[in-house]
């Protein structure tokens, strides 16, 4: 049973986001994937009002999340089957705290070091505005008292890093900053201390909000980029229901094993990869490959964790558990390009680690220049701690890794998903693309016969649907095309219904429809003479036939390449006949038949011992050593695992049009890290002498360098 679409979808907003009822301190969250509207919300809450032992329970609309209070140690499984009998899809939530605690703490710094700088500016506007002798020190023993203890819980981050890096023989970003906070605030209180005229107490905690307001806005850019790895994550449920001796028990999913046998209601999404035991389903595969159709899988096909079966009640038999499900390998491929480290960013730490150094020697430098030439030991102290300020390298920190998260996230969003350490910065260089053909850039697709009479084309649609075989899924593509050009043949898809449906490995696949048995496969299996593959119908046989044919956005792709100045050449092991008849529709002479893989790795590497940098697309197990030989290489979604696991970015939507997109994103980050760069350097250049002469307080400095950072941040979210 599925949740209807409902008026109070069109009326509802996020007003009726957290509606409910109850009080108290939720101890239980579950996860409600499927709800939709302010109709939702009130049943659900209604549901578990009625459960015993809930003694409130609160929706959030937006999060799709249910705050249950109970007794802590309850078992939420009545809950769960509670509400997947009215028709909610329910799991038991792993992330009961939201955002992590370190964003958080920071958050909480973040606030602490404004409302403190805020009261010591006031305090120092009047400072400014005449007040002196007793006044004056008054308001500046009452800043002491509100920014010391400010300063010292909200720098606590870069107090941490620089006593760490010191204590492993070494300086980083952190060393300056730290340094610069408790220079500030050591000459402030050492000033009024002697009844000075100057303190820079607002010094001292503007450097440190705007360091950390920074940071937040770095900490917030990257989850968004990241948040396609926590959207994975999120695809799996917390809890399944296993069969046992007969019985449907709730198990939390890391309990299943290989072998478990486990049963999905209609609308839930598979928590591990397994074998459809069940005569037939219909899955929605969208959130793994971007397929925006449902597709048919008949008995015993294979299901991938992350999946919702739209038909149900099924049950499926796991084959792979925990670390080892598609879904668990695919958060892995993420979070290792959300990691990454290009080449730029090397370069980013050598600098910085030559930079430290250099602001310090600069500082004392200051110091001990402003001591000779006045003999002003305040004053000289005053620029040393302007320059430390003024100077701190985190333009230079933040100029690669935060567009790298940003290109990242955009590229995953688009169904692409990259998962080298350096593959942006190696694409963004290319400069000639190669492409394999079979698998790559054409389907070999079964045609279905003329003759077969109109009303059979929907079953041997559905047929075609329910098996795993490429020439099936090729077949099925093709007749679902031909039904979407004809509304009625689109309306007599829609209402099918086949019995029985059942595949056997390396024959076909077979179903009842209207009391007579319906075959797609293997001529001999279905009782028919020859080789070829047939369909089975009303004791009638029709012969299909195969051929090679194009994807659907192959020649598109191409010609976005050639739009980029990137010549396309094609590799293939055809014979030559076939190779040119493809190279023609594609608009390429430049194709190469009977191609061993040894060959296409030698040609490979010719193109690039010529000085070229090349882009290899291949699919198949005989493209690897091609692939792992390219400056940098892409493969479809459909690739062999081998060829997948070479591949420094992989299309998981399967559309070829999406390695244009990437090469262009990937341009653009290499764009924006070279104007960071640039930034950073020509900042200093004007910064570095104005303090060293004098011209910047420790408030001024504090103002230009943490703009100097949200600037760099501000350019990088531009490639989102």
């Amino acid at each position: 049973m599925s949740v209807a679409a409902c008026p109070a979808c069109v009326a509802a907003g996020p007003a009726a986001e957290s509606a409910g009822q109850g009080a108290g301190q939720p101890t239980h969250h579950l996860v409600l994937p499927q709800i939709h509207c302010a109709a939702c919300i009130r049943s659900v809450e209604d549901v578990l009002a009625r459960q015993p032992g809930i003694t409130g329970a609160r929706v959030n609309l937006t999060l799709k999340r249910a705050a249950v209070t109970a007794e802590p140690g309850a078992d939420p499984t009545p809950w769960i089957e509670a509400l997947s009998a009215a028709g909610f899809e329910a799991h038991e939530a792993r992330d009961m705290a939201g955002p992590d605690d370190g964003a958080r703490m920071m958050i909480v710094r973040l606030g602490v070091a404004g409302f403190a700088m805020m009261n010591v500016m006031l305090l120092s506007v009047a400072v400014w505005s005449g007040a002196s002798d007793a006044t004056r020190d008054m308001f500046h023993w009452i800043s002491a008292a509100i920014a010391l203890p400010a300063a010292l819980f909200a720098a606590q981050p870069f107090f941490a890093n620089a006593w760490g890096a010191l204590r492993g023989g070494r300086l980083n970003m952190d060393v300056p900053i730290a340094l610069a906070i408790l220079l500030a605030c050591g000459m402030s209180l050492y000033e009024t201390a002697r009844s000075g005229a100057h303190a820079y107490f607002d010094a001292a905690l503007s450097l440190t909000f705007f360091l950390l307001a920074g940071r937040v806005l770095d900490q917030r850019m990257r989850r968004a980029a990241r948040s396609a790895a926590r959207d994975l994550a999120a695809l799996e449920p917390s809890r399944v229901i296993r069969i046992e001796d007969g019985r449907h028990v709730s198990r939390p999913v890391g309990e299943v094993a290989i072998g478990d046998r486990l049963w999905l209601a209609a609308g839930a999404r598979l928590p591990v990869d397994g074998t459809l035991v069940s005569p037939g389903a219909q899955v929605d595969r969208s959130a793994i490959t971007g397929e925006s159709l449902p597709v048919q899988r008949g008995r015993g096909a294979a299901l991938s964790a992350g999946e919702v079966t739209l038909t149900g009640p099924i049950e499926i038999a796991a084959t792979a558990v925990g670390e080892d499900t598609a879904l668990r390998r695919m958060a892995r491929l993420v979070e290792m390009a959300e990691n990454a480290r290009s080449a730029y960013t090397g370069l980013a730490d050598r600098a910085a680690r030559i930079y430290a150094p250099a602001v310090h020697l600069i500082a004392l430098a200051a110091f001990l220049g402003w001591v000779a030439l006045t003999g002003d030991l305040r004053h000289a102290l005053n620029v040393a701690i302007a320059t430390l300020i003024i100077t701190c390298p985190c333009a230079l920190g933040l100029a690669v890794p935060a567009v790298a998260t940003a290109a990242t996230g955009r590229l995953f969003r688009r169904g692409l998903l990259v998962k080298s350490d350096t593959a942006l910065e190696r694409l963004a260089g290319v400069d000639r693309v190669v492409f394999d053909k079979t698998g790559t850039l054409t389907r070999t697709a079964l045609t279905p016969p003329d003759d077969l009479p109109r009303d059979l084309r929907p079953v041997l649609r559905a047929l075609a649907s329910a098996s795993d075989h490429p020439l099936s899924r090729g077949l099925a593509a093709r007749l679902a095309a031909e039904e979407t050009a004809g509304s009625d043949a689109g309306r007599d898809a829609a209402g099918l219904v086949l019995d029985d449906l059942a595949e056997e490995a390396g024959q076909g696949v077979r179903a009842r429809w209207q009391g007579g048995e319906v075959r797609l496969g293997r001529a001999q299996w279905a009782g028919a003479e020859g080789r070829d593959t047939v369909f089975t119908a009303r004791g009638q046989t029709w012969p299909l036939s195969a051929r090679e044919t194009l994807l659907d956005d192959a020649a598109e792709a191409l010609a976005a390449l050639r739009a980029l100045d990137l010549p396309v050449s094609i590799l293939t092991g055809d014979d030559p006949d076939k190779a040119r008849a493809i190279g023609r529709q594609l608009g390429t002479d430049d194709i190469r038949a009977g191609m061993t893989p040894e060959a296409k790795q030698a040609h490979v590497a010719a193109l690039q011992a010529e000085g070229h940098r090349v882009l290899m697309v291949g699919d198949g197990l005989n493209d690897t050593a091609a692939l792992a030989a390219a400056h940098a290489s892409i493969a479809p979604g459909t690739a062999l695992e081998a060829s997948r696991n070479v591949a420094d970015i992989v299309l998981v939507n399967g559309r070829l049009t999406g390695i244009a997109r990437a090469i262009v994103t990937a341009r653009s980050a290499r764009g924006r890290i070279l104007e960071n760069f640039a930034m950073a350097a020509c900042y200093n250049a004007v910064a570095i002498p104005f303090a060293v002469l004098g011209f910047a307080t420790p408030l001024w400095a504090a103002l230009a360098m943490s703009a100097s950072s949200v600037t760099v941040i501000v350019n990088a979210m531009r490639v989102r």
